[in-house]
């Protein structure tokens, strides 16, 4: 986590790690466990296509992603969730755990999450969740779409 603290830190971007006994395993258990709305809840997945992997970043409400809508935005062929074996061996993180900044992949960020002041999600770690302003992500990704 020490190399998530440094990014944020030398781009001055204002953070919390926010500690937990226990991992948080959806959207839900993170919203009632913070107090905050699930929208505010933003885990990264991973996506695979012909063109390599992705990372997406989306809002805790939105429920499922329309894939092949996404994958035409991309110009992919196929998109698909990476399993989870791929998501440790490409990020270095399992899912559940994949951080919010710091990966070097190309990254599509889900508008939604901008309505909120701070968002949390992942810092790489299963008991501890990153809590920044949404325009980070911006900032600190390799954003290359966003969903509407």
């Amino acid at each position: 986590m020490g190399h998530i603290k440094s990014i944020l830190q030398e781009n001055r971007i204002p953070f919390d790690i926010l500690y937990h006994e226990n991992p948080i395993r959806t959207a839900q258990e993170g919203a009632d466990f913070f107090g905050i709305e699930i929208g505010q809840t933003a885990p990264t997945l991973i996506l695979k296509s012909d063109k390599g992997y992705f990372a997406i970043i989306v809002s805790g409400g939105r429920g499922r992603v329309n894939l092949e809508k996404l994958s035409e935005i991309l110009g992919c062929n196929q998109l698909k969730m990476a399993p989870p074996k791929e998501v440790q061996k490409i990020t270095g993180y399992t899912v559940g755990s994949v951080p919010l900044v710091g990966l070097s992949l190309p990254c599509i960020i889900d508008k939604e999450l901008f309505r909120y002041p701070f968002i949390y999600g992942g810092t790489g770690e299963p008991t501890s969740t990153l809590k920044i302003p949404p325009h980070a992500l911006e900032q600190l990704n390799q954003v290359v779409a966003f969903l509407n």
